[in-house]
């Protein structure tokens, strides 16, 4: 009976093993329709299939070489009791904490705004006369705090966890489908850009920190609604991969055009099978797909670019590898790569069709 048991244990192990290596093999579905047009092509012209080459892609460098180092200013606890009536005691006291210093990238950017902010206004209701000596300490500390912001906020994208892995590149092509975490991404990202351009492109105008609390909870509601996604590194993926595919697969066809005829007196129902591939596969889900990545970088780009040009106005040290990949992904070097092998994809149908004289449609 022991010897039964332990069988039917091993037999049921091994297939629970099996099904879940065929789950971790499954195709993605976007991949397998680029995969299908590109073997249907092959199948028709009656050659093999060029194997797809593995895609470069420049990685978002290690968080240690992304993150700005920030000398610490500190206020003495003299100081800082004194500042109680600017509301300013508490909020320091909850940073100076066990826990205040071991907050995330994104509570500390919410801290440094509402520390700006309460030392702004500070500043707007001490006395000249009575308040001189707190005044002149604390104006060169403003000054201090109000630089670092910059670097503040190019830690907490690059370097902060939730961030960090939403630009951080995957393995597998987006799905088309899932156009809800597009949109959670660009939420967060537009906001980070207009907190940017509202508090280091321009000076606000201090408020009372009892009216502030709660302003920056945005900020840590988007931290939340990203957490679980990487979307952006994906699609910076997906223009690279379908970059490769396309290029492998023009280049095939180019290679291969002669055995296609067209003309007068000639057999030309090779180059109609061709023509039926083009709309039943490129047309109704090659296209459709490009389209779709195509509209969700024209859509990212420019908050990326934004956020960029803003904090690139401060001294913050890049490293190579990190303009590289600004380079590709924010500056759009890999969008322009995509687009050419798409339009090189097109104009061969469009020179295959003027060969064989295919009405557009048909």
């Amino acid at each position: 009976m022991p010897n039964t048991f332990n069988s039917t244990l091993k037999t049921f192990t091994l297939a629970l093993g099996l099904v879940l290596l065929l789950a971790g093999c499954k195709q993605n579905s976007s991949e397998a329709a680029f995969d299908n047009y590109h073997q249907r092509l092959t199948n028709v012209l009656d050659i093999d299939p060029t194997p797809i080459p593995n895609t470069d892609v420049l990685p978002l460098p290690q968080k240690r070489d992304l993150n700005q180092a920030l000398p610490d200013i500190r206020i003495g606890l003299l100081d800082a009791y004194e500042l109680r009536q600017c509301g300013l005691f508490q909020l320091i006291a909850e940073r100076n904490s066990i826990l205040g210093k071991v907050q995330d990238k994104t509570r500390s950017l919410q801290y440094e705004l509402l520390f700006l902010n309460g030392l702004s206004y500070c500043l707007t209701q001490l006395k000249p006369d009575s308040d001189s000596d707190l005044v002149a300490e604390l104006t060169p500390i403003y000054q201090q705090k109000q630089q670092q912001l910059p670097m503040i906020f190019w830690n907490m994208i690059f370097t902060g966890e939730e961030w960090r892995k939403q630009l951080t590149l995957g393995h597998e092509l987006v799905d088309s489908e899932k156009n809800s975490a597009f949109l959670t991404s660009l939420s967060a990202f537009s906001y980070v850009a207009d907190l940017i351009n509202n508090n280091v492109t321009t000076t606000p105008t201090p408020i009372a920190p009892a009216l502030i609390e709660n302003k920056y909870q945005d900020l840590l509601h988007h931290q939340q609604q990203i957490y679980n996604s990487r979307y952006i590194g994906d699609l910076f993926y997906s223009l690279a991969r379908t970059t490769t595919w396309l290029n492998t697969i023009t280049a095939q066809l180019n290679a291969n055009q002669d055995l296609i005829l067209c003309g007068n007196n000639m057999n030309q129902q090779k180059a109609k099978y061709l023509r039926n591939v083009f709309y039943k596969f490129y047309v109704a889900d090659i296209q459709r797909y490009l389209a779709h990545l195509d509209s969700q970088y024209q859509q990212i780009q420019p908050v990326l670019q934004q956020i960029h040009q803003q904090l690139n106005q401060a001294p913050i040290q890049v490293t190579p590898d990190m303009q590289g990949y600004i380079d590709a992904y924010i500056n759009g070097e890999a969008y322009r790569q995509f687009h050419q092998s798409t339009l090189d994809h097109v104009k061969f149908w469009q020179r295959l069709f003027k060969q064989c004289n295919f009405k557009v449609g048909q």
